[in-house]
């Protein structure tokens, strides 16, 4: 189920959210237009196997905390990218208005670095060196981050989305946490069937990081006052 919208109104205007959007897309744009995007993804993804020393890829990838960064930004489709750029718009918005434009750019680069290294070590240790060799990207590790800590920040919210053609509003502490249930259920899958789950190519326990990530990072800053919970701004719909 997409999200559509939020309940919590903004209270300012999310420039670093807009910024990083208008970023993956510029990013994105430019993998189009080289001889092709799988050539990109390939140079410029990020390789657990690089975590060990040179992979045997047949490429030669970049260093393992530069594809961590380059990574982040690239996509291999479209619908992986306006997926993740949807989830981004809605729910980035109020976690910048808590954590403050420059708290909340570092917040994203560091819950997408925990994410990569959460699905990095998971590939490394239950996966085969083939699957080490299999480049990560997009953006929804930073962005699961970016859950995790809404899902602190305002779980009464409601989320707008779509359940067999009607419209609903679910609380946000449902959806969140059952778009986690789903990845996590998901990634663990995959570890006990390898051969058995549909090709899908999805970084879940990238996902699983990056949320865990965020919702410790956010109820740190909660409990030691550094951001606060403005219930107040729940606009039921």
């Amino acid at each position: 189920m997409l999200p559509l919208r939020d309940s919590v109104p903004g209270r300012t205007t999310p420039y670093v959210t807009v910024g990083l959007i208008v970023a993956n897309f510029l990013v994105w744009f430019w993998e189009l237009h080289q001889p092709g995007v799988d050539a990109r993804v390939f140079r410029d993804g990020f390789y657990p196997c690089s975590l060990q020393g040179p992979c045997e890829a047949g490429v030669h990838p970049l260093a393992w905390w530069e594809g961590v960064f380059t990574g982040m930004f690239m996509h291999a489709s479209w619908e992986h990218i306006l997926g993740n750029m949807l989830f981004l718009a809605i729910f980035g918005k109020n976690v910048e208005d808590a954590f403050g434009r420059l708290g909340y750019l570092v917040f994203y680069f560091a819950g997408g670095f925990a994410a990569a290294m959460m699905q990095t070590a998971m590939t490394l240790l239950f996966g085969t060196a083939s699957d080490a060799q299999i480049p990560t990207l997009g953006a929804s590790g930073a962005i699961a981050a970016v859950l995790g800590a809404y899902i602190v920040l305002y779980p009464g919210s409601r989320i707008r989305t779509v359940v067999l053609w009607f419209l609903v509003d679910i609380p946000a502490w449902i959806y969140l946490g059952g778009w986690f249930l789903y990845q996590f259920f998901e990634g663990n899958y995959a570890l006990l069937h390898p051969t058995d789950n549909g090709g899908s190519g999805v970084a879940f326990f990238a996902h699983v990081g990056g949320f865990v990530f965020g919702v410790v990072v956010a109820r740190v800053l909660v409990s030691t006052g550094r951001i606060a919970v403005e219930r107040a701004r729940w606009a039921r719909t």
